[in-house]
């Protein structure tokens, strides 16, 4: 903008006072000019009506035969103020009268040979620049007695006056001067004027047109000129107001629209990634960022390459299936398997299913490769969920199938004693076998109850969990197992009733997961202790084992799915500690683990305390 102010401004300025100054110059030639002639002409006419005077006076003086009397009349108007010298020749040009006494008698060199005034600028004799008013003095009746006719003489003699020009030269000079600051001072005040005019209705809506052009380039789309007016510019900046606007409106679209495709790109389950033929990443969703644990769109326009093979170039085609590749080459959909980079350099194995996509870009036909990317770990680990779902509800259907019988048993067993004692028909042998079938099928009731319990699904609203009740009914199932494996399970409740809003039987899970791997843990045997209390705050369950520990660089990995490194080699799922972790977790708490190699772990599960929150609440 300062280019283009600086640029009118000095085409203005240059303009203006190369005009003016021409002007200017042509106005004061012509003013001098005009000056100097009318000055001429103002003397020559003063120098006519002396010279009638002198005629009239000479002619008195020829009648009266007074030649002395014309003589001093010639001397004494030599003497006035701005007069040089006054002389009068013949028509020969021989000096007859003059106020100079030595110039009586002398021939001019050039005699004056007009019948009209005239007047010139030249020098005397002496050097001095003059003013020369010359005027014939014509011939009449009255002297034609001693001068003979008109007709043969009709010049009696040509009068002579000199002005002094330097008078006349300095009042030009001055007056030239003056027209001069005249001039410039009109040609600074058109400067003014049109500077003043030029910035008010040409530069000042220029640069706020230039600004708001700026800013809407910038992105700022509320950018306007709003000028006041009815002139060209204001026209001007009332369009280009309409057509931000208008403008604005179709960003506005446009973004709407991308926003949606992007949401409908990121609703995609699969990482899905959008590759140009020059291996530039073009769009992503947020799978793909999840997958390879990338910022929000950072990879865009970065090479595919690069982020999930960790290379400067392409790969090579001989060596391994790249997808973009083989589909510029065949434009078919493709299938592959690859190993792919995180953002960490850890790698995971992937399944690709990538297709061509031809569009229009930058006016010409172009193919966009389409990848929808699958985590084959996350695939493995869905289907191991789901087969521990299935199974899960399998047992909860087998503990219900066996619970209704076992209770309808039970009923009939009562009624069988109840009647063997009203009939006194019973020995005391045959009772004992009676109450000891009791106890065995209320065992069996009460570990159909528990599994029941286990396996029953999560609430749709969180509910009040006795967490000390849940640990021991979930403990007593393991009973059994841990005879088995010579484990003794201790059981240290520091508070009666601990309650936290959660799901029952994930908390029961939860609990089953980590006294399962605590025994796991222990295949030689052990102690397991299982503590809970609460700091007001939080609720903390610690299982605390005796078993062979874990190594200090698997420490990080223990939660991550199917890692499993178990002390009685077997081959683990790897997914219960980072199933109890993720269910913890959605209860607002954490799981913390402290181990020693070759002396034990201990598991420690915070989650939050009911009483505190509904404390907080009241």
């Amino acid at each position: 903008m300062n280019w283009i102010a600086n640029s009118l401004n000095r085409k203005f300025i240059l303009g203006t006072t190369s005009g003016l100054a021409i002007s200017s110059l042509v106005f004061l030639l012509l003013y001098i000019s005009l000056y100097q002639s009318e000055l001429e002409g103002e003397r020559a006419h003063t120098a006519s009506q002396v010279n009638n005077l002198l005629q009239v006076s000479l002619e008195n003086a020829m009648l009266k035969r007074d030649l002395p009397g014309l003589s001093e009349m010639v001397k004494k108007l030599g003497k006035q103020e701005g007069i040089v010298s006054v002389f009068i020749t013949n028509p020969g040009g021989e000096i007859r009268f003059s106020s100079n006494l030595g110039d009586f008698g002398k021939q001019l060199a050039n005699p004056y040979r007009a019948t009209s005034l005239t007047t010139q600028f030249l020098e005397n004799g002496d050097g001095q620049e003059i003013l020369r008013s010359i005027n014939p003095v014509h011939n009449k009746a009255p002297c034609k007695e001693c001068h003979g006719p008109a007709e043969k003489n009709p010049i009696n003699g040509i009068l002579y006056v000199d002005y002094d020009a330097v008078p006349i030269r300095n009042r030009v000079r001055d007056t030239t001067l003056m027209l001069m600051g005249a001039g410039a001072l009109i040609v600074i005040l058109n400067l003014i004027g049109g500077w003043w005019f030029i910035h008010a209705y040409i530069l000042r809506p220029v640069n706020h047109l230039t600004h708001a052009s700026k800013e809407l380039t910038n992105g700022n789309l509320e950018s306007r000129v709003s000028m006041r007016g009815t002139d060209e510019l204001s026209k001007l900046g009332d369009t280009f107001d309409l057509m931000a606007e208008r403008l604005q409106e179709k960003l506005l679209e446009l973004e709407e629209q991308k926003g949606f495709l992007q949401a409908l790109v990121d609703a995609v389950p699969d990482g899905i990634r959008i590759i140009d033929d020059e291996f530039k990443i073009v769009l992503t969703n947020k799978a793909y960022r999840e997958q390879h644990t990338l910022l929000q769109t950072t990879e865009v326009g970065n090479n595919c390459y690069t982020l999930t093979h960790n290379t400067t170039k392409p790969c090579p085609p001989t060596l391994i299936t790249c997808p973009v590749h083989e589909i510029l080459q065949h434009h078919k959909p493709i299938k592959v398997l690859h190993q792919h980079h995180r953002s960490d350099q850890s790698t995971f194995e992937v399944e690709i299913f990538a297709a061509p996509m031809e569009v229009k870009r930058g006016r010409r036909e172009t193919t966009l490769i389409v990848e929808s990317i699958r985590d084959l770990a996350k695939e493995v680990k869905y289907s191991q969920e789901q087969k521990l779902s299935e199974l899960g509800r399998l047992a909860t259907g087998v503990a219900h199938e066996i619970h209704n019988p076992l209770a309808s048993v039970k009923l009939a067993l009562d009624a069988t004693k109840n009647a063997l004692i009203a009939d006194n028909n019973y020995s005391n042998g045959v009772m004992k076998h009676f109450e000891l079938i009791d106890d065995e099928i209320n065992t069996c009731i009460e570990i159909t109850g528990k599994l029941l319990k286990l396996g029953s699904p999560p609430p749709e609203s969180l509910e009040l969990v006795d967490v000390n009740n849940a640990l021991h009914e979930t403990l007593s199932l393991l009973q059994w197992q841990a005879d088995q494996l010579h484990i003794t399970v201790e059981e240290r409740y520091k508070t009666d009733l601990l309650r936290t809003l959660a799901s029952e039987s994930e908390i029961r899970m939860v609990a089953l997961n980590l006294a399962q791997n605590a025994f796991h843990a222990m295949p030689e045997g052990g102690i397991l202790t299982v503590s809970s209390f609460s700091d007001g705050k939080t609720i903390l369950l610690q299982f605390s084992d005796t078993g062979a520990g874990i190594r200090a660089k698997d420490l990080p990995y223990i939660f991550d799915p199917f890692f499993s490194r178990r002390a009685d080699d077997v081959k683990g799922t790897g997914l219960g500690l980072s199933i109890s972790l993720a269910i913890i977790e959605k209860y607002g708490g954490t799981i913390r683990v402290e181990s020693e190699f070759s002396a034990g772990s201990v598991f420690t599960v915070e989650l939050p305390d009911a009483e505190h929150e509904l404390e907080v609440k009241t």
